[in-house]
């Protein structure tokens, strides 16, 4: 299938080029009394796919002051089977009911068969993977009528079968697509620690001028069965120094974009959240006063 979108451009985004945070529920009361100064909010699209009640009220309030970003979880987009279309409707519907700024899905399977995961699942960077995706973005993106975001996956396992790598899998689907990237600084720190390799070299090649949102998020540190580190993308804590510092490394290549402050467990007071995003904006601010270092 032949994309009907540019290929390889970073998408224009309808949210600004400054932090936001996943909206949680608990949150929202504060929220709409204090009024926060924020860039945006991020919501997961499977949290709103019932057609009414008091989650679409909420929603639709916040809507009002804040611009949204919508996230997928459960598409399964790397899937071996076809895509749900009771699910990918009422994605459409979503994207046409709350015109979200920016719209992303994971590098991610989630699906077999009938059966549904409640998690992540990476996938093998080889040829017919690449199709297999490529097709299920074509028709993601011409379902909704926009292009789509395609989050980098956090990763603790390596495919024997892979051919290629991430990044050169992730740049063939932005040029067969036209889908932008989401890049999840903490996801590459992850899988960097992960895989004992670096995260610099990874971040010098990823093709930064489809990039239109960042993510960053907490990890739990563990260790794997030789006592090697290992590291969880598990969003349940503050975002580390070390991504931090690879969040300012990758604005010197990209310039300010709206950033996300992912922490979906054990969440934290309204108040800490807040914090989090305000460090982030403090950073986008420095970053916005310099120039643009050359890719490479």
């Amino acid at each position: 299938m032949t994309a009907q979108f540019p290929t390889a451009t970073r998408i224009p985004a309808d949210v600004p080029a400054r932090a936001g945070a996943g909206l949680k529920g608990e949150h929202i009361p504060e929220i709409l009394e204090s009024r926060a100064d924020l860039g945006f909010f991020e919501v997961h699209a499977e949290n709103y796919m019932g057609a009414g009640g008091a989650p679409h009220r909420l929603l639709e309030a916040i809507r009002e002051i804040y611009p949204l970003s919508l996230h997928g979880v459960g598409l399964s987009i790397g899937g071996e089977g076809p895509l749900d279309k009771a699910h990918l409707a009422r994605l459409a519907e979503l994207n046409r009911r709350y015109q979200p700024g920016l719209f992303s899905e994971h590098l991610a399977w989630s699906t077999h068969d009938t059966t549904y995961y409640n998690d992540l699942l990476p996938v093998p960077y080889d040829g017919t993977t690449l199709q297999r995706v490529c097709d299920h973005i074509d028709e993601v993106q011409e379902t909704v009528g926009r292009r789509m975001l395609l989050e980098n996956p956090s990763t603790y396992v390596a495919f024997a079968q892979s051919t290629m790598s991430e990044i050169d899998f992730l740049t063939e689907i932005t040029r067969r697509t036209g889908c932008g990237l989401l890049l999840d600084v903490n996801n590459v720190h992850v899988s960097s620690i992960n895989h004992e390799r670096s995260a610099e070299d990874y971040l010098a090649e990823f093709p930064m001028d489809a990039v239109g949102e960042l993510h960053l998020g907490g990890h739990a540190p563990d260790t794997d069965d030789a006592g090697r580190p290992l590291l969880i993308d598990a969003h349940d804590r503050e975002v580390d120094e070390a991504v931090w510092a690879l969040y300012e490394l990758v604005l010197r290549k990209t310039g300010p974009l709206p950033t996300l402050i992912e922490w979906d467990n054990d969440v934290p007071a309204w108040p800490v959240l807040l914090a989090e995003a305000q460090a982030a904006d403090r950073i986008l601010a420095e970053a916005a006063d310099r120039p643009l270092k050359q890719a490479g």
